[in-house]
């Protein structure tokens, strides 16, 4: 009940206002922003394994690809003043769940106080990625 009050709490927040903090993308001026603070709240949309700075992909497979798409969103959570150990819940989004196994290897390493944590299947990620990683953390 706690957690629901403070959703909607947050999500009132949301409406009356809300602060961002994009980091520095490849994209010129993609629809949606890096991250969204309602409350004490902070929601990441999406992220890819992307190299800094560029649009291409982390290059190796899945291992590689979700330790970029990791340090994409330690990145963006560190600009808007939270950090990995903060985070209380992620989506995870596979091309293949064959890799889920190799996905966790990486994934384990840099959350170890094991967020909530949803993850699926998809038919296909932009860029054609082998993993998507969305995120909701607190901020101090």
């Amino acid at each position: 009940m706690r957690f629901i009050s403070i959703v909607v709490l947050s999500l009132v927040s949301f409406m009356v206002g809300y602060q961002v903090k994009d980091t520095a993308r490849s994209d010129a001026s993609p629809p949606y922003s890096d991250a969204v603070r309602a409350g004490n709240l902070l929601f990441l949309s999406g992220k890819l394994g992307t190299v800094p700075g560029s649009s291409r992909l982390a290059p190796g497979g899945i291992e590689p690809e979700t330790r970029q798409t990791l340090e994409n969103i330690k990145r963006v959570l560190e600009a808007n003043g939270s950090s990995l150990s903060r985070v209380a819940k992620c989506t995870v989004m596979l091309a293949d769940m064959k890799e889920w196994e190799a996905m966790n290897t990486i994934y384990r390493t840099y959350l170890p106080r094991k967020p909530a944590r949803s993850a699926f299947g998809v038919n296909g990620l932009a860029r054609n990625a082998r993993v998507e990683i969305e995120c909701i953390a607190t901020t101090p």
